[in-house]
């Protein structure tokens, strides 16, 4: 599975960073990565500069063999939140998506 990393210019996407979230999503979407040949993140902050509560917004599209590609996106007060909130809804998705093809 490979994992695409991309920020807005208001976050940091410098090589730690895209490694440590390339570790961090491939690991949290491990039990479907058999499944799953690529991943992309999308990260912004939907407020810019300015501060406020749930501006980091993460976008996961993840592309399944076979399937339409899957997109979820969460938002949070911080980067790993927002990353974190959005696995865990790609994972609820893969499950039900999948879930449907070992039945058939």
């Amino acid at each position: 599975m490979k994992v695409q990393f991309n920020t807005d210019k208001t976050i940091s996407g410098d090589h730690r960073s895209a490694a440590y979230f390339d570790e961090f999503i491939s690991e949290g979407l491990k039990k479907h990565s058999e499944h799953i040949t690529r991943v992309e993140a999308h990260l912004s902050d939907e407020n810019g500069s300015k501060e406020g509560p749930k501006d980091i917004r993460c976008l996961l599209e993840a592309r399944v063999e076979g399937k339409q590609p899957i997109a979820v996106k969460a938002q949070a007060a911080t980067v790993e939140m927002a990353v974190s909130n959005a696995i865990d809804k790609l994972n609820a998705s893969l499950d039900t998506v999948l879930g449907r093809l070992k039945s058939h």
